[in-house]
C-alpha cells in the first residue's frame, strides 16, 4: 500500500521561524531581573592558581558577584553523565583550583549586563604556579612525568579479541600494517554553547538549555548542588547545531548554581573562542593497523592499538575507548581481530563526542588502510571491499547480536555504478600541475543502545475535540526536523493530516522519559514508540466510535480522519465528532501512553565515493565529485535525509582536508577563532549525489534506520584515498593540509 506521508519530503514545522529569525535560542531569552555571567579561562596549560584577586573586578559598578574555586561547591562530577546512576569517573568541578588546559574554568563574573561581566573578567589578576605541560599522549605514559590528575595520566585501557590472530601473523602471505592519525576537530555549530537558569522561591532551579539529554543535564545538577531530582526542571531549548558537542552537561550545573547564589535568573553564553577552547572536541587518535590478507584479498587476520587523547578531563574518554572498539567488528568478515586502546590525560582541550562517536575515526583507520591493501595485492578497492564485507542478519562476533539487514553491498555496488567508478579507474593518469583521482570507503554506525544501556523512551498522545492531537516527547530535535518525521509517522498511522500534530520536545517536569539524542537512536527509537502510541490511540478511537455506532470495532473502516460502519461511508463521522460525543456521554479522555524499549542493535551503513583534483603547486585539494549511498531502511522524510547526508560530507571533507585545533608543546590553541580554524564553505563543496537504499529494517517505524551521524562517517577517508590515488601516496595523517602534501611531493 502506499504510503502518504511517511515517504514524502515535508518541510520542517520550524522552517519558517528560522530563515526568518523569529525562532528564539537560549542566547536570545530574556527573564525579568536577569543577570548575565562570564567566565574566566585559564591562559595557562597546567598551573596551580597561587592567587585570585579579584577586588577591581568586584568594585565596578554592575558587578553582582565574582566567584572562584573558593565560593563554589567542591562536589566532583562527570559532564557526560546522561543518566541517573550511571558510574563514570568525576574529575571536573565547577571552577578549579589547579589549570589543566588552556581554556579551564577559572572564575565567573555575574552582572547586570554582559558588557559589564566582560570587563570585570579582565579585571581579575590570577597569580599561576606553571607546571611542566604534557600535550603528547605518548609522554604522558612515560615514566617521571608530572601527574595532570592524581591517580597519574593513564584514564583507562581496554580491549577486545574474537578469534587467535597470534596464531595467524606467521604463516600469513601478506601483512600489511600503517599508522594512522586523525586530529581533534570543532564542531562548528552556528550556536555556541549557550544556558539560562531561574530559581523559584520554593527552591526549584529551572535550566534552558539547548541540550541533548535533559535528563542526564537534571542528574548532574542534582548531584552538584545537592537537590532532590524533582527541585530541578530541565527545559530542552532550540539548538542552533549542536553535532554532539552539547551532548554534556558543561555549563548548566555552574548557571544553576549562580541562579541560585544570586537568587536571579542568570544567562551564560560562551563566544565563538570559549567555545573552541572550553567546551569539547573530536577525540584526537593515533592507531596502528596491521592486517593479514590472503593473496586473492580475503581479510585473515588484524590487530589496532588505538591511543586516545582524552584531553584534560575524563568525560566521554573511557567509553568512546569501548564504543570506538565495538565498531571495528562490525564492517568486515575477520575471524581473527584483536583491538586494544589506551585513553591519555593531557594538558589540552577535553575530549567529547562529535556527530558518530568515534565512527570517523575507526572508518579512517580501516578504510585507509584498506585501500593500502589493495595497491599493494593490486586489487580494486571496491572487488577488495565486497569480498570481505558483512552481510545482511551476519552475527556482531562480540555481543552475538544481528547486525540487522546490513545492505553496505548494496550501497557499494549502487555507489560504484552511479560515480562511474569503473570509467574512472580506466581513465589515465595526469602528470601534470592538476592531478585526478578517486577514493571510496565504507563505513557503519549503530542505531541503539540496545544491550549497552538502558534505551527507551515513553510519550503520550492527546486528541482534541477538534481531531487535533498532541504528542508529548521526551526526545530531542537538534535542528534534523525530528519533530517534523514524528508527525508524519503518526500521521500515516492515524490516517490525518500530519500538520494537525503538535510534537513537544524534552522537559523533566512536564515531558516522559527519554535517555537522549545519542547513537541516532531517534528515529529507530523514538519514531517506534511514535507508532506505537499511534496505533495505541487509534484503538482507543476504534473502540469508542463503536459504541457511537452501536456496533463492534472489527465492523468499522477508518480513513482520512474519519471512521465508519463498512459498506456507509457515507455516515462517516470525523475523529473530532468522535472525541467530542464520546468525552461528553462515555466520559472518556482521549490520551494514551506507552512505552517502548529497543529489542536489537542494527547497524546503518553507507558508501561514499570521492573525486579530487590536487594543486602539485599549491598542495591544495578540490573535491569535484561526490556519490554518497546509504542503507536507511526507509527514509521517512528523504528531504530531511539527503539534507543531513550533504552535512555529514560538508564534515567529513572538511576533517580530511582541513580541520584542525592545532596546540603548541606549550599547551597553547594556534586556532581558536574562524579566522584561523579553517571549515568547508559553500564555494568549496562539490555537487554531492545522494542514493537511497531503502530495504527495511525490522523493529523501525516503517523499517527506518538513523542517518545523522552515519551520513558523515565515511567521507573523510573517501576523500583520503582519492588523494592517495591522484599522488601515488600513502597519506595517513589527517588533515592533508597543503603544507604536508607539499613537504611529501618535496620527499618524493
Amino acid at each position: 500500500m502506499a504510503l502518504k506521508y511517511v515517504g514524502h519530503s515535508l518541510p520542517s514545522k520550524d522552517a519558517i521561524l528560522k530563515v526568518t529569525g523569529q525562532m528564539f535560542y537560549t542566547g536570545d531569552m530574556q527573564l525579568a531581573n536577569m543577570l548575565y555571567a562570564k567566565l574566566l579561562l585559564s591562559p595557562v596549560a597546567h598551573g596551580l592558581i597561587k592567587k585570585i584577586d579579584t577586588t577591581a573586578a568586584e568594585n565596578m559598578a554592575g558587578v553582582v558577584k565574582v566567584f572562584t574555586y573558593a565560593d563554589v561547591p567542591k562536589v566532583p562530577y562527570n559532564s557526560y553523565i546522561w543518566y541517573f546512576g550511571q558510574d563514570e569517573p568525576k574529575t571536573e568541578y565547577l571552577l578549579s583550583d589547579k589549570a589543566r588546559f588552556v581554556g579551564d574554568r577559572i572564575a565567573v563574573v555575574v552582572a547586570e549586563s554582559a558588557a559589564i561581566a566582560a570587563r570585570a573578567v579582565r579585571a581579575i589578576k590570577v597569580e599561576y604556579e606553571e607546571l611542566p605541560v604534557i600535550t603528547n599522549p605518548l609522554e604522558a605514559l612515560q615514566g617521571g612525568q608530572v601527574a595532570i590528575h592524581p591517580g597519574g595520566n593513564l584514564l583507562d585501557e581496554v580491549e577486545f579479541q574474537v578469534g587467535d590472530p597470534e596464531q595467524v601473523w606467521p604463516g600469513a602471505e601478506v601483512v600489511i600494517t600503517d599508522t594512522i592519525t586523525t586530529p581533534r576537530t570543532h564542531h562548528a555549530a552556528m550556536e555556541t554553547h549557550a544556558c539560562l537558569a531561574a530559581c523559584s522561591p520554593d527552591g526549584q532551579v529551572t535550566i534552558w538549555s539547548p541540550c541533548q539529554g535533559v535528563y542526564g543535564v537534571r542528574a548532574n545538577v542534582a548531584e552538584v548542588l545537592k537537590l532532590p531530582l524533582n527541585k530541578v526542571r530541565v527545559i530542552k531549548a532550540p539548538v542552533g547545531g549542536s553535532f554532539g558537542g552539547k551532548q554534556e552537561t558543561l555549563l548548566e550545573p555552574l548557571t544553576a548554581f549562580l541562579a541560585r547564589a544570586t537568587g536571579r535568573p542568570v544567562l551564560l553564553v560562551l563566544d565563538r573562542r570559549e567555545t573552541i577552547l572550553a567546551t569539547r572536541t573530536r577525540t584526537a587518535t593515533k592507531s596502528v593497523i596491521k592486517s593479514a590478507v590472503a593473496a586473492d584479498g580475503t581479510l585473515l587476520a588484524r590487530d589496532i592499538e588505538t591511543i586516545i587523547d582524552a584531553g584534560a578531563y575524563t568525560a566521554n574518554s573511557r567509553v568512546i575507548a569501548r564504543a570506538m572498539g565495538k565498531k571495528h567488528f562490525r564492517l568486515y568478515r575477520i575471524p581473527h581481530m584483536h583491538y586494544k586502546a589506551t585513553a591519555v590525560y593531557t594538558n589540552t582541550p577535553v575530549a567529547g563526542g562529535h556527530r558518530a562517536w568515534g565512527s570517523p575515526q575507526v572508518c579512517a583507520v580501516t578504510e585507509i588502510h584498506m585501500d593500502h591493501i589493495a595497491r599493494q595485492l593490486g586489487l580494486d578497492p571496491v572487488e577488495l571491499r565486497l569480498k570481505n564485507l558483512v552481510q545482511p542478519y551476519d552475527r556482531d562476533p562480540l555481543s552475538g547480536h544481528s547486525l540487522g539487514n546490513a545492505r553496505v553491498r548494496d550501497c557499494l555496488h549502487t555507489g560504484a555504478r552511479e560515480f562511474g567508478w569503473w570509467q574512472k579507474r580506466e581513465r589515465p593518469q595526469k602528470n601534470g600541475r592538476f592531478r585526478r583521482g578517486i577514493g571510496v570507503a565504507c563505513g557503519s554506525h549503530p542505531i541503539s543502545y540496545f544491550s549497552a544501556h538502558q534505551d527507551l523512551t515513553s510519550m503520550s498522545l492527546k486528541m482534541h475535540e477538534d481531531g487535533s492531537l498532541t504528542l508529548n516527547t521526551g526526545l530531542h530535535d537538534m535542528g534534523c526536523g525530528l519533530t517534523t518525521a514524528l508527525a508524519q509517522i503518526v500521521a500515516e498511522e492515524l490516517e490525518i493530516d500530519p500538520s494537525l500534530i503538535n510534537v513537544m520536545e524534552a522537559d523533566t517536569e512536564r515531558g516522559l522519559y527519554d535517555i537522549g539524542t545519542y547513537a541516532s537512536r531517534n528515529t529507530y527509537v523514538g519514531g517506534a514508540c511514535a507508532l506505537k502510541v499511534a496505533r495505541k490511540l487509534k484503538e482507543l478511537l476504534l473502540q469508542q466510535a463503536a459504541i457511537l455506532f452501536k456496533t463492534t470495532p472489527e465492523y468499522l473502516a477508518t480513513g482520512a480522519g474519519k471512521i465508519w460502519v463498512k459498506g456507509q461511508e457515507t455516515q462517516s463521522r470525523s475523529y473530532g465528532e468522535i472525541v467530542a460525543a464520546a468525552m461528553l456521554q462515555n466520559q472518556v479522555d482521549f490520551i494514551v501512553s506507552t512505552t517502548h524499549r529497543s529489542a536489537a542493535l542494527p547497524v546503518a551503513y553507507a558508501a561514499h565515493f570521492a573525486e579530487v583534483e590536487v594543486d602539485i603547486e599549491t598542495g591544495l585539494v578540490q573535491v569535484v565529485d561526490f556519490v554518497a549511498v546509504h542503507d536507511v531502511g526507509k527514509a521517512i522524510n528523504p528531504g530531511f535525509v539527503e539534507g543531513q547526508i550533504h552535512g555529514g560530507v560538508q564534515m567529513g571533507i572538511g576533517y580530511a582536508l582541513y580541520e584542525e585545533i592545532k596546540i603548541t608543546p606549550e599547551g597553547r590553541p594556534l586556532n581558536d577563532s574562524f579566522k584561523d580554524y579553517f571549515v568547508v564553505n559553500a564555494p568549496e563543496m562539490p555537487e554531492v549525489r545522494v542514493f537511497l537504499v531503502e530495504k527495511g529494517e525490522a523493529g523501525g517505524p516503517f523499517g527506518a534506520k538513523g542517518v545523522g551521524e552515519i551520513a558523515t562517517v565515511p567521507a573523510a577517508p573517501a576523500v583520503a584515498n582519492a588523494v592517495n590515488n591522484a599522488l601515488g601516496t600513502n597519506f595517513c595523517d589527517l588533515p592533508l593540509t597543503p603544507a604536508k602534501i607539499l613537504a611529501r611531493l618535496k620527499q618524493g
